[in-house]
């Protein structure tokens, strides 16, 4: 299968660059997979298009403000991007410009921060040693940038709109810190609306995959075969097991909130056979014509060009009928990423 099967022209002013007004006011694409129907709908009624014997499963993780500006000893400014905590005060990360970075050399980043480049590693990353005498999640909170997509433009005088991506990159129901990118299909959701399905009979469970910066990455090989995915660590705790073990024996629908959700589930299955409680990591590359074992239903954004996550998405509903409905969202202006609208895959 070719890269270039999942590919398009996208107009660049669809790309958004904030979020909607209201969280459940984006659009939402409605596919029925097997009617190759398609809809367009509000997020907010996903309440009609859900059955009162489903079980949404939504990813917990919260996202880090993980971007940070510091100063190396002769003064020169250093960008320092903490991807994931490796053990403890020790973090993979990228440091810019990583040509002028020697391992040993200390960058300053406040009076309570301060990074040590350590070893520098295959694909530009590094392992770097964090000094800090307090809790580094609330120094990173006080302190710390969101870590907003390449796609997404910001000038850093910006303080409003620091604000607003601070709240707004972010589910409401985030809980365990660890993301370095959001999931994004997650960010529609109000507590409201979770009340809403709660009470209609829908079960919520969790997972948490931390989400890395490979999320993004395009595919660069030709024949999908040859990518690679990142390594990207996930929980399921012994509640939501059962939720969904129980769930599957009665034949219930699970809907996936985000392909984040859909890998950590698929990735459990696959290796035990049912969903265990565990704390394990995924490299499940999920592309045409997988077999979903778990999912039966997708709550998800629009994906950039050539990126597994379309991929994903393409192995669930058929690549033709998912090409298609993207650009059917082209033609109706459907805001597109991260920030954007969604579509439901039933």
């Amino acid at each position: 299968m070719l890269v270039s099967e999942f590919d398009y022209i996208l107009p660049e002013e669809l790309i958004a660059q904030t979020p909607a007004e209201e969280r459940t006011h984006s659009k939402m694409m409605v596919l029925d997979k097997s009617l190759k129907k398609i809809e367009n709908k509000h997020f907010f009624d996903i309440i009609d298009y859900l059955d009162k014997d489903d079980v949404l499963v939504l990813n917990d993780t919260k996202v880090i403000p993980a971007r940070l500006w510091g100063q190396k000893i002769t003064g020169a400014k250093v960008e320092v991007f903490l991807l994931k905590e490796l053990q403890h005060k020790q973090w993979e990360a990228l440091l810019k410009p990583s040509k002028r970075i020697n391992e040993g050399n200390i960058i300053k980043i406040s009076d309570e921060l301060a990074v040590r480049a350590k070893t520098l590693l295959d694909g530009g990353k590094w392992i770097v040693e964090l000094a800090y005498s307090r809790d580094i999640y609330e120094i990173l909170d006080r302190i710390g940038n969101v870590p907003l997509p390449p796609y997404i433009e910001r000038k850093m005088a910006n303080e409003e709109l620091k604000k607003l991506d601070y709240s707004r990159y972010q589910t409401v129901f985030a809980h365990h810190a660890g993301s370095v990118a959001a999931p994004t299909a997650g960010l529609h959701f109000s507590q409201e609306i979770l009340k809403r399905l709660k009470d209609k009979g829908i079960q919520i469970c969790y997972v948490t995959l931390n989400v890395g910066l490979g999320t993004f990455r395009p595919v660069k090989c030709e024949n999908i075969l040859e990518h690679k995915m990142d390594l990207e660590n996930f929980e399921i705790t012994e509640k939501t097991a059962r939720i969904i073990n129980e769930a599957k024996k009665a034949g219930k629908k699970i809907v996936a909130v985000g392909t984040t959700s859909v890998r950590t589930l698929e990735t459990a299955y696959q290796k035990y056979g049912e969903i265990k409680a565990c704390k394990d990591s995924s490299q499940l590359f999920i592309y045409p014509p997988y077999e979903f074992k778990v999912v039966d239903k997708l709550l998800t954004n629009f994906h950039l060009p050539k990126s597994t996550l379309l991929m994903l998405v393409s192995a669930l509903a058929d690549r033709d009928f998912i090409m298609n409905s993207y650009q059917e969202a082209i033609n109706n202006k459907y805001r597109f990423y991260s920030y954007g609208d969604c579509m439901l895959v039933h």
